[in-house]
């Protein structure tokens, strides 16, 4: 058996693996309530893996690996405020979440949320917060989905246009068919697989090269002080816009619809505890384990130094050609290699079918039920997600088209935007009384219109805003929203009193 064929075999048991529960899942998927939130139903590891492997994506395997191999530890930073992030998340964020959306009518989405939190009768936010969930989530679909096409690309040397139609049709086959239901029980998997693979290529590289590590550093081109160093970001002295910037990606936690879900959809307040436990020693693992692999990938895969070498792939398939060289040279055992590379297609996979799903949601289920047709039955609404789900899937497909796409910038730019909008509401929304519907509406348009004008007008001599000042748009644009939901809240009414009351209930909802 020819190393191709036995990386192939992997892959096509993996992907049928995946389309099966897809097929099961449809059998238990009865109605919008089981697509969009599983009943809420999941339990604890299921709900914890399956909101990590969702949140952490491509990015987790490809973008931090890559910027860490192109210019060092102090690519770290964003590490560390996605672990600080993740663990607020679910330590301060999820129990009251799960509370008051069963307390605010038994909400199933974030946006039908903030118009029972807020009375919004007139449907100001969901419009709203629909609109900004597609958009941000077209974007970071396109980013999953590119770095499939990267991966097949990278492996099988499929066409890039190629990979990038396998890899959507797959995911669009399970996610279409088998809804929430389908995305968890899948996202378990694959969280297990991505941490296999992030234990399991470090410890086998760390004893090939530990001997001669530093030599190897310097054969490639930079120098191990600055290159293993929390100070310096690339060949100059880390700046505090910098470590600001990136411990800011930490702030986005708060604001994903597709994290947040699972937080709504955990079986009880116990199996919560249990999936706290669970997602933050994952998370801590696995970013810790991420900044190993583009650090020892710089010396292991030498004489090859990517994006520099000739013919050689990006920086971000470092733990791809990794896995390859381990797996095909070090030690010949290609099918286990395949396993591996298919961590990688986990981890693209696990986002970009949860991304589809909030999408889905949003429109069937926010826009076309509670905006356009309050009447539509069950069915209806079920088969207008489904509709959604391929749709959302093609226009990410031609967003991601272009092969020299950043999977980072992508995940950047998504990523500043729902959390910019979103997180400073669901904050103050859990721990503020005093917030009220014009308020609300003030920070979602302030967050998402900041991220848009930072990081895509530009304003400054022809450079935008986040160019010139390198702050990341997810700082200023959090930091805008909340101020802007204070200020307009104080400015205006007083929220109603059954406002007040229910969120009284909420504070005290026991199960």
């Amino acid at each position: 058996m020819t190393t191709t064929t036995a990386i192939l075999l992997a892959f096509g048991a993996y992907l049928l693996f995946m389309i099966f529960i897809g097929v099961w899942s449809m059998r238990q998927t009865t109605g919008a309530g089981d697509y969009f939130l599983g009943g809420r139903g999941l339990s604890g590891p299921v709900a914890a893996l399956s909101a990590q492997a969702s949140d952490m994506s491509g990015w987790l395997l490809m973008g931090l690996p890559g910027s860490i191999y192109a210019l060092g530890t102090g690519q770290a930073w964003i590490a560390v405020g996605l672990g600080l992030g993740t663990i607020a998340n679910w330590l301060i964020i999820a129990k009251p979440l799960r509370a008051y959306t069963i307390v605010a009518n038994n909400s199933m989405t974030l946006p039908e949320f903030f118009g029972n939190r807020f009375r919004d009768e007139k449907k100001i936010l969901l419009g709203i917060s629909s609109a900004i969930i597609v958009i941000f989530f077209l974007v970071y679909t396109a980013s999953a989905l590119a770095s499939g096409g990267k991966l097949f690309n990278s492996v099988f040397g499929i066409d890039y246009h190629i990979a990038l139609l396998i890899g959507a049709a797959v995911i669009l086959v399970y996610t279409f068919m088998g809804g929430f239901l389908a995305v968890c029980t899948t996202d378990f998997i694959q969280g297990t697989l991505m941490l296999i693979g992030l234990l399991v290529v470090p410890i086998v590289v760390w004893g090939y090269v530990s001997g001669d590590f530093t030599n190897l550093l310097t054969q490639s081109g930079v120098n191990p002080d600055s290159f293993l160093s929390l100070t310096h970001n690339g060949n100059h002295p880390i700046t505090a816009v910098e470590i600001i910037s990136n411990l800011a990606w930490g702030l986005g936690y708060c604001g994903m619809p597709h994290i947040l879900v699972r937080f709504m959809a955990i079986k009880n307040e116990k199996e919560l505890k249990k999936s706290s436990v669970i997602a933050i020693v994952w998370v801590v693992l696995s970013l810790g384990l991420a900044v190993a692999i583009g650090l020892l990938g710089r010396a292991f895969l030498l004489p090859t130094i990517l994006g520099e070498t000739a013919g050689a792939a990006s920086a971000e398939s470092v733990f791809i050609e990794m896995i390859q060289k381990v797996f095909v040279d070090v030690l010949p055992l290609p099918f286990i290699g395949g396993i591996f590379l298919c961590g990688i297609l986990a981890a693209i996979m696990s986002t970009a079918d949860s991304q589809l799903l909030v999408c889905s949601s949003s429109v069937s289920a926010d826009i076309y039920k509670d905006i356009m047709n309050p009447k539509a039955s069950d069915d209806k609404v079920l088969k207008v997600g489904r509709i959604t789900t391929m749709a959302v899937a093609v226009i990410a497909t031609v967003i991601a088209w272009n092969p020299d796409s950043s999977i980072m910038g992508l995940v950047s730019n998504a990523w500043a935007g729902l959390g910019a909008a979103f997180g400073p509401l669901v904050v103050m929304s859990l721990f503020w009384k005093r917030i009220n519907l014009p308020g609300a509406v003030a920070g979602l348009l302030s967050g998402a219109a900041t991220v848009i004008i930072w990081d895509y007008i530009p304003v400054m001599g022809g450079q935008t805003l986040g160019t010139v000042t390198g702050l990341y748009s997810l700082a200023i644009g959090f930091v805008i929203s909340l101020v802007c939901i204070v200020v307009v809240s104080l400015a205006t009414k007083a929220p109603d009193q059954a406002i007040l009351d229910e969120f009284e209930a909420y504070k005290n909802y026991q199960e």
